[in-house]
């Protein structure tokens, strides 16, 4: 890899080397390096782009890599990826794609991912997405099913300079299943983002929880649509957080259906500027407007 496909491997997986246990890199729609571990294998697709992730019952303290990368200008690269996750295992699987378009087309990366979750496995999930350049556009798709007991946590980050983002989420979970979602984005200049959650809560005491925190700068839009389904006695929370500033645009669509008597949903949406007096008390330290908003931002973010 050269300089500017590693820059972006560190800010999308955090990785300054080849990372320890099982990985997929893909890189301008090709593999770049792959490794896979006695529990885990990675298995190249016959019939269209992507793979097939298989982990074994009861693995324990393993992870999983997937990064993609494009750097050429003009790229438009697709794949589909399905995690198998055995019984009772519990593993971290860490995704993103960092597009760096040097050039005048427009790159874009679609991912459609789907997790088969086994009876009382847990899985985390953490994906970013990141952008340099113009004409970026991002489009992940994430489909879960939970089986019994079965537990995921999803943490999806848009650190910035995607210029147009979709993001669709689909889930379903049977007896006692937890999905955990907690979703980052920020827009400026006139980028475009729109999330989509449609989560059924069809088991005996299955929970979910979405939370979505997001920045909208300059003249940027963004459009938050969460639904949860109550289809038995089940628990459900969506919530959306979001700043606005300069010119920014969000609309949040936070959606409850219940369809048991046993059912219990909630949602919750605040859409708002930076307080006054938080700038006010930050410049009274010392720092700049400026700097106020950015440590205000970065906090709201964590």
């Amino acid at each position: 890899m050269d300089a500017i496909q590693k820059s972006m491997l560190e800010k999308i997986a955090d990785l300054h080397e080849v990372p320890e246990g099982a990985y997929n890199i893909r890189s301008n729609g090709a593999l770049a390096g792959r490794n896979t571990t006695a529990n885990i294998d990675i298995v190249t697709k016959q019939d269209k782009p992507g793979i097939d992730i298989i982990i074994k019952p009861g693995t324990k303290n393993e992870s999983v890599h997937i990064p993609v990368i494009l750097s050429e200008s003009g790229l438009n690269d697709c794949v589909y990826n399905d995690f198998y996750i055995g019984e009772g295992a519990d593993v971290v699987i860490v995704a993103g794609c960092g597009i760096h378009n040097c050039g005048t087309d427009t790159s874009e990366h679609d991912g459609i991912h789907t997790f088969f979750i086994g009876k009382n496995a847990k899985v985390k999930y953490i994906e970013k997405h990141y952008g340099e350049g113009d004409g970026k556009i991002l489009n992940p798709t994430t489909i879960v099913h939970i089986d019994e007991g079965g537990y995921m946590e999803m943490e999806t980050t848009q650190i910035k300079g995607v210029d147009s983002t979709i993001r669709d989420t689909q889930a379903d979970l049977k007896d006692g299943a937890s999905l955990v979602i907690k979703e980052k984005i920020m827009t400026h200049g006139n980028q475009t983002a729109e999330t989509n959650f449609v989560v059924n809560l069809d088991g005996v005491d299955s929970s979910a929880n979405v939370i979505s925190r997001s920045v909208a700068k300059d003249s940027s839009k963004q459009v938050f649509n969460s639904k949860i389904c109550g289809n038995n006695k089940c628990y459900g929370h969506t919530e959306c957080d979001a700043i606005l500033m300069d010119n920014g645009h969000v609309n949040a669509v936070p959606s409850l259906e219940a369809n048991d008597l046993d059912a219990s949903l909630i949602h919750e949406a605040a859409i708002g500027k930076i307080a006054g007096e938080q700038l006010i008390k930050l410049m009274t330290l010392g720092l700049t407007e400026h700097e106020a908003e950015e440590q205000i931002i970065n906090g709201f973010m964590k």
